[in-house]
C-alpha cells in the first residue's frame, strides 16, 4: 500500500470531526482554485457526497475529499489545524508551494 496523497494531523482530524458532527455532515471537501493575491487559494466546504474520482481521507472520525484535479496542487500536503493569538484556522503545508502571500490563504507554484 502506498503513502497517502494527503494527510491529516491529529489537531486537523479532531477539529474537523468536531464540524462535520456539529454541522451534521458527512465530509469536508478540500479544494484549489484560481484566485488569491499569489494565483491559487484553498476552499474547504462541508458537503454531503463524494464524486467516484474523489480521493478520500479519514482520520479519527473526519472525513475529507478532494478532487482529481486540486489532488495535482496539494500532492504531499498534510492539512493542519492552527489555534493562535490572531485566529484559528486551517492551514495546508504544501511542499509544492514556491510563493505565498502574507495572510498564507492563497499560493503559487
Amino acid at each position: 500500500m502506498s503513502e497517502p496523497s494527503i494527510t491529516l494531523s491529529e489537531r486537523a482530524a479532531k477539529r474537523i470531526a468536531q464540524i462535520l458532527q456539529a454541522e451534521h455532515a458527512p465530509l469536508m471537501r478540500v479544494s484549489v482554485e484560481g484566485g488569491g493575491c499569489s494565483g491559487f487559494q484553498y476552499r474547504f466546504d462541508l458537503v454531503q457526497d463524494r464524486a467516484p474520482d474523489d480521493l478520500m481521507i479519514e482520520r479519527d472520525g473526519a472525513r475529507v475529499v478532494v478532487d482529481p484535479i486540486s489532488l495535482g496542487f496539494v500532492r504531499g500536503s498534510e492539512i493542519d489545524f492552527v489555534d493562535e493569538l490572531i485566529g484559528a484556522q486551517f492551514k495546508i503545508n504544501n511542499p509544492n508551494v514556491s510563493a505565498s502571500c502574507g495572510c498564507g490563504t492563497s499560493f503559487s507554484i
